[in-house]
C-alpha cells in the first residue's frame, strides 16, 4: 500500500469523525491523538494528501458550501459550451465513452478476454476490469470476493485473467500521480439509451462544479425525469471518471453513493482543494 492510500484512510476516517460530532468542534490535537500521530505530522500528512489544512478541508464538506457551489455552476451553461471551453476540449481527449453492443451482452461475454486488477488510489482500493475495446469496469473496493462476483455473473462467458495491461498502466498513472494520458481512456460499457444518456452528460461537470439530478435531466431533454437519472447515476459502472460525485440534491445535501457517500464527500472536498490550493498543479479531470 502506498502512502498516500494509507493518507487517504487517516483522513477519511478523521473526517467521519468530524462530521459525526461536528457540536463538539474537536480540535488538531484531538483529531491527531485518535489516529496516533501528533499533531505536526498529522497536519502533514493532511496537506500532503489534500493540499489544504484540515480546517479548509472540513468548509468544502458542508451543505452550506455544496449550495454556494450549485448556485456558481451550471450544467446547462457547461453542456452548451461544451467543446469552446478547455474544460469541454480535454474531456474530449481524456475519456472516450463508447457502448457495448446488446448482442455482445447478451452473449454474456463469450469471446471476450477480461482482465482485471486491483490497486491502490487517492481515494481508495480499486477494482479495475478491461476488454480489448477498453475499460468496462472501475470501481472503489468494498469487498475483492462480492465485487469480483457481481461483474463475472455479468459476463459468466468471458475468459477471466487477472494481470496488468498498458491500458491499466495509465489508469494507474492516473489515479496515483495525476498523469493526463495522452491518449483517450476508451470505456466500453453497457447500459440503455437512456442511461448513456445521463453518463455522457456527466462527462460534461467540470472538476469543482457540482450540479442537480434535475440539472442533468434538464440537460438530456427530460426535466420531468429526475428519478429515472437518480436511478441511472445509481448504475454507472465506471467510478470518478464518469464522475456521478458531482451530482449533489438542490438542498446541498451530498446525497447517495454507490462507493460510499462519505467517500463521495470527500472526493468533492479534494477537488476543491485542488482548484482552491495556491501550489494547485493538478490536471482537470
Amino acid at each position: 500500500m502506498d502512502s498516500s492510500h494509507k493518507h487517504y484512510e487517516i483522513i477519511k476516517d478523521s473526517i467521519e469523525y468530524v462530521l459525526e460530532n461536528f457540536e463538539d468542534q474537536p480540535n488538531l490535537d484531538f483529531l491527531a491523538e485518535r489516529v496516533s500521530l501528533s499533531p505536526f505530522h498529522f497536519q502533514k500528512v493532511f496537506r500532503v494528501w489534500a493540499g489544504v489544512s484540515p480546517k479548509e478541508f472540513l468548509q468544502f464538506v458542508t451543505v452550506t458550501h455544496a449550495k454556494r457551489l450549485l448556485k456558481e455552476s451550471s450544467i446547462l451553461d457547461t453542456t452548451y459550451s461544451l467543446g469552446l471551453s478547455g474544460t469541454g476540449r480535454l474531456h474530449d481527449l481524456f475519456i472516450k465513452l463508447e457502448a457495448m453492443t446488446p448482442g455482445d451482452y447478451k452473449r454474456g461475454g463469450e469471446g471476450m478476454v477480461l482482465q482485471y486488477e486491483v490497486f491502490p488510489s487517492l481515494f481508495g482500493d480499486i477494482l479495475l476490469v478491461s476488454s480489448e475495446r477498453g475499460i468496462q469496469s472501475l470501481q472503489f473496493l468494498d469487498s475483492f470476493e462480492k465485487d469480483i462476483l457481481e461483474i463475472k455473473n455479468e459476463f459468466p462467458n468471458a475468459i477471466w485473467k487477472e494481470g496488468e495491461s498498458d491500458l491499466h498502466q495509465k489508469l494507474k498513472d492516473y489515479f496515483q500521480n495525476l498523469i493526463i494520458p495522452e491518449t483517450p481512456i476508451p470505456l466500453y460499457v453497457y447500459g440503455t439509451e437512456f442511461q448513456l444518456k445521463v453518463w455522457r452528460s456527466l462527462l460534461k461537470i467540470p472538476m469543482g462544479n457540482l450540479c442537480t439530478y434535475g440539472d442533468i435531466a434538464t440537460s438530456i431533454g427530460q426535466s420531468s425525469a429526475q428519478r429515472a437519472v437518480g436511478t441511472a447515476i445509481g448504475k454507472n459502472p465506471i467510478a470518478y471518471l464518469i464522475p456521478c460525485h458531482r451530482v449533489i440534491q438542490t438542498s446541498g445535501l451530498f446525497g447517495g453513493y454507490r462507493w460510499d457517500p462519505n467517500r463521495k464527500r470527500m472526493i468533492i472536498a479534494w477537488e476543491q482543494s485542488k482548484l482552491t490550493s495556491p501550489n494547485n498543479d493538478s490536471h482537470e479531470v
